[in-house]
């Protein structure tokens, strides 16, 4: 009996250590990440890359204190962190980075003098972390140019020396790729192998660093969109999903981001853009209204997501004391849009639901503009509400119903040229069914054309077609990618064939800026290479996306009216009316159509309603047939009811 007592002890002894070894090499994981939808304050819209520590620390210090306690808890650098502000340095620009002996990324310790002594941001995130914030920062894909370029080793995060495989130490070279390099930061940053161990150490050995200098948030850019890198976005995720510290995973940019194409994401992070960037004229934001409501009607809004869930990201609001895109100086100019603009943005990203990144210098934020970021119903609807939706159903003062449904194929590719209905290029999944319908037209002297099966319904417009060529080996780097490349195609403008197409622009386009391709000197680049499939997809190289042609009006006005729904938590509808015409309009909706929308509530087609308007503080009183208001110019208006 005594032998059993202590087989037994042992036993028990033994199940309680091994438990807690197990416990110490698992993430703790407190709770789900982005349950609600972000918010924060992001460096890129007031100092694009220029910010320094003093001045970060600053902005943050002013979170902190003025927007913590509405629900604002990261403050996020942006990019080229780790680039010297010397002559010469700017966005795009080569060999001004710092780096470690592992090709990674390091602040410039001239602007970060905290991170001297291999410190990194530890020191700034301690400090972060002190005011009751989280810490983000921003990175690019794969690795770095200047890395490659120094073949520089690969860290073995295990053993903590170079990374070994096949009887030999690997190398940035050896799981750089030139081709894929990215198309509007080609100086900077390529993607790397991830089939390769080497590049999965690689990817391990960042994002170990990150964690263990405090990061709580990753905005991954040139990653998504026309930029998309699955096989990259897969790794990165399932490295984070295996770290001792929970991080929020951001995607970025989102041009010609689509339902069908965010699916495959969506799962693997935490929030993802679905425009390109957002600046402060009132065409970057109307495009946002036919994206956001296909990503609510295809139900991506608060989907699975990395260990919690996942938001369609509206991108930052630039609102307050900005700077310019790409430029060299900080804040020294306010938004362009004036307050009804402000107000619909901030009212449209609230009722999708998209999570809320301010982008204006803290140390001169007007009292408009924080009354406007800190409006409790905005925040409240952004947080709590449910069945965020756009309301199809409202009359302008001529009594035409819109009905603002619409294609869910939502594409930036068309270069504005003329005033009339013309085909346009553009991309998307290539499970899309919209992307088949290419084919081959054989030409004289052996010559062949790549062709969309639909012809515009213009007279006399031919079919969009473009010139196809094996691409041209010409240096001894490019024979290494032949067999890679076996079987892609070169695709040419027919007026200048020593321009061909690229899936993705060489610059960083906001929402409006639209494009009909891009065409560019050939060059052997995985952006220039197509694969024409036996199902009449052309599969983009670089991104994997497939091109598709659609029917827009250039020039098209972006006007009209919309609507947006949702329930509170308390059970209250709220009804918010924009109006994106050149002028006041005036908007109603029935109240019986509103009542349909929610059959959850069970309301009868007579409920009536009562409630007042946000922005003006009008009480409507008791409301039974038709709610309707005026609505200023690029304005808006916000209802909050109680129906019965």
């Amino acid at each position: 009996m005594t032998k059993f007592w202590v087989f037994f002890s042992l036993c028990f002894f033994f199940n309680i250590c091994l438990r807690r070894v197990l416990s110490e090499n698992q993430p703790v994981r407190t709770s789900q990440h982005a349950s609600l939808p972000p918010r924060g304050w992001n460096s890129y819209d007031s100092f694009c890359w220029t910010i320094s520590e003093e001045e970060f620390l600053q902005n943050a210090e002013l979170v902190g204190q003025r927007l913590r306690a509405h629900g604002y808890e990261y403050v996020v650098v942006d990019y080229l962190w780790y680039r010297r502000k010397v002559e010469g340095a700017y966005v795009d620009s080569l060999g001004f980075d710092v780096i470690d002996e592992w090709g990674r990324l390091v602040p410039d310790p001239g602007r970060w003098p905290s991170s001297k002594g291999g410190k990194g941001f530890t020191e700034v995130a301690k400090r972060v972390h002190a005011m009751g914030l989280k810490f983000g920062i921003h990175i690019m894909r794969g690795i770095s140019t200047q890395a490659v370029n120094a073949n520089t080793p690969i860290l073995d995060i295990t053993t903590g020396k170079a990374y070994e495989e096949s009887g030999r130490q690997w190398h940035a070279k050896d799981i750089g790729r030139k081709e894929r390099s990215c198309a509007w930061m080609q100086n900077g940053f390529m993607s790397v192998n991830t089939k390769l161990g080497a590049a999965r150490a690689f990817l391990r050995s960042l994002h170990q660093q990150y964690a263990d200098w405090g990061i709580d948030f990753v905005k991954h850019d040139c990653i998504f969109g026309d930029d998309l890198d699955f096989d990259e976005i897969s790794t990165v995720s399932e490295i984070l999903k295996k770290l001792n510290r929970p991080i929020v995973y951001s995607l970025s940019p989102g041009t010609s981001a689509s339902p069908t194409m965010a699916k495959d994401i969506s799962g693997l992070t935490n929030m993802y853009r679905i425009t390109g960037d957002d600046w402060d004229t009132w065409g970057d934001v109307a495009l946002h209204f036919n994206v956001t409501r296909d990503f609510s009607t295809a139900n991506m809004i608060g989907a699975e997501g990395l260990l919690g869930k996942s938001w369609p990201d509206l991108d930052m609001l630039p609102l307050g004391w900005l700077t310019d895109p790409g430029s060299n100086e900080g804040p020294h100019r306010n938004s362009n849009l004036n307050l009804d603009e402000k107000r619909t943005q901030m009212t449209l990203w609230s009722m999708a639901k998209s999570p809320l990144m301010f982008g204006g210098d803290m140390r001169n934020l007007d009292e408009t503009t924080f009354n406007i970021i800190t409006n409790p119903t905005l925040l409240e609807i952004n947080h709590f509400s449910s069945n965020n939706m756009e309301f199809p159903f409202i009359t302008p003062a001529n009594n035409f119903v819109f009905n603002t449904w619409g294609l869910n194929f939502k594409l930036r590719s068309l270069k504005e040229v003329g005033k009339s209905e013309t085909l346009a290029l553009g991309f998307t999944s290539c499970n899309d069914a919209k992307a088949q319908g290419w084919s081959i037209k054989a030409l004289d002297d052996n010559l062949e054309q790549v062709c969309w099966k639909e012809q515009s319904r213009i007279k006399h417009q031919a079919p969009f077609c473009l010139y196809k060529r094996e691409p041209h080996l010409a240096t001894d780097e490019v024979m290494s990618y032949k067999q890679q490349f076996q079987g892609k195609l070169h695709l040419l403008a027919t007026e200048r064939m020593e321009f061909c197409l690229g899936g993705s622009p060489r610059k960083k386009l906001t929402s409006k800026e639209l494009k009909r391709g891009s065409f560019s000197p050939c060059k052997w680049e995985a952006n220039q290479m197509w694969e024409l499939k036996n199902n009449g997809t052309l599969v983009n190289s670089y991104s994997g996306l497939c091109a598709s042609m659609y029917t827009a009006k250039a020039n098209a006005d972006s006007g009209g009216i919309r609507s947006w729904i949702a329930i509170g938590r308390r059970g209250e509808i709220y009804v918010a009316f924009f109006n994106l015409n050149s002028g006041k309009t005036l908007i109603s909706a029935r109240i019986s159509d509103l009542v349909k929308a929610f059959p959850s509530k069970k309301l009868k087609v007579d409920a009536s309603c009562s409630g007042q308007e946000v922005w003006s503080g009008r009480d409507f009183g008791v409301i039974k047939d038709t709610l309707s208001t005026t609505v200023e110019m690029h304005g808006c208006a916000l209802f909050v009811l109680n129906c019965s």
